[in-house]
């Protein structure tokens, strides 16, 4: 086999920089969240979509808006409601009486960043209104498929389904998502920066995206994209992916492992992550780094560790422990 071509160190070197120029950016709306901002900008350089949970009031939306604030192309957001209907999402073809003619109206789904703002609070039909959008970056309206711009991604939020007025995600969903990147709770210290911000001088009680630059253009994120794509990729590390998914399917507390998209996601995802660390090749940490929010939406715990209070990421950290990382 041939050795892989890694990417030129200019090349790499001009990513690393736009790269944490887009970090640093993100950084001034959202106080905090370092993880889940380079989770983000994991699935950007993916060109892949990412759900975002964590309980109201924690920046799920204020990160996504940032990062269309960042970008130079279109982003539009759908508050989704128990009301909202499939076609309010992909749009509709219509007869125009002025001119006798059907007329297709195209949906907010037609742009390059869709927010989908508490995305389970509609029911299912709608949010399947999704699936075909995000698997094959087309809309089909009266049997004719139409393409979606280039990039394009769906960033997703949702509440935890513990919360009231939730529905629960359809598998089929699920995995379309590469990511679902978890917000926490912010430390103390972040906290207090949180609230100092916000109120110093201002009538609000919100942050707002207004500091954020505009760094980045529509062709700028696709030369990233492919720079993500020729990180290069050793077999042992590919195979160490391969291992742990393949865990997820013996493992106790595990009711229903990962399928092969799982083995898929990990690799493309850290692709991505050594890319944002300045590396052309992927090494086991990168794996490592993003198992969690790649295989947490794709597992499903078993009763009798629900009962236990185990949580998906209690039981993938031990797994994560018990299959071994090649060495060298």
């Amino acid at each position: 086999m041939d050795a892989p071509v890694l990417l030129p160190e200019d090349k790499l070197a001009q990513a690393n920089q736009v790269l944490a120029n887009l970090s640093a950016e993100l950084g001034k709306a959202l106080v905090g969240q370092r993880q889940a901002i380079q989770e983000v900008l994991i699935g950007l350089l993916c060109e892949a979509h990412v759900l975002i949970e964590g309980v109201p009031g924690l920046g799920k939306t204020l990160l996504v808006k940032a990062l269309g604030k960042t970008f130079a192309g279109q982003m539009k957001r759908i508050q989704f409601t128990p009301d909202l209907m499939p076609s309010d999402v992909v749009g509709h073809t219509y007869f125009d009486a002025a001119t006798g003619r059907f007329t297709t109206r195209q949906g907010p789904i037609f742009t390059h960043l869709l927010l989908a703002d508490e995305i389970n609070r509609a029911p299912a039909k709608t949010q399947s209104a999704l699936l075909e959008a995000m698997q094959e970056r087309q809309v089909t309206l009266e049997g004719n498929p139409l393409p979606l711009p280039k990039p394009f991604m769906v960033l997703a939020t949702q509440n935890p389904i513990e919360q009231e007025g939730t529905y629960p995600l359809p598998e089929a969903q699920l995995d379309r998502f590469l990511l679902k990147i978890r917000i926490d709770y912010p430390s103390a210290e972040e906290e207090a920066a949180l609230a100092r911000q916000v109120t110093d001088g201002s009538t609000g009680a919100d942050l707002s995206v207004e500091e954020v630059r505009t760094l980045i253009q529509p062709p700028t994120i696709l030369a990233l994209q492919q720079y993500a794509a020729r990180v290069a990729v050793d077999d042992r590390v590919l195979n160490y992916a391969v291992a742990i998914v393949r865990a997820t399917r013996e493992t106790p507390g595990l009711a229903c492992g990962a399928g092969p998209r799982g083995s898929i996601a990990l690799v493309r995802a850290a692709r991505a992550c050594a890319l944002l660390q300045g590396r052309a090749y992927a090494i086991p940490d990168d794996i490592k780094a993003v198992a969690l929010p790649a295989l947490r939406h794709r597992v499903t715990p078993s009763a009798e560790a629900a009962i236990e209070g185990l949580s998906t990421d209690e039981l993938l950290t031990v797994l994560l422990d018990k299959v071994p990382a090649p060495r060298s």
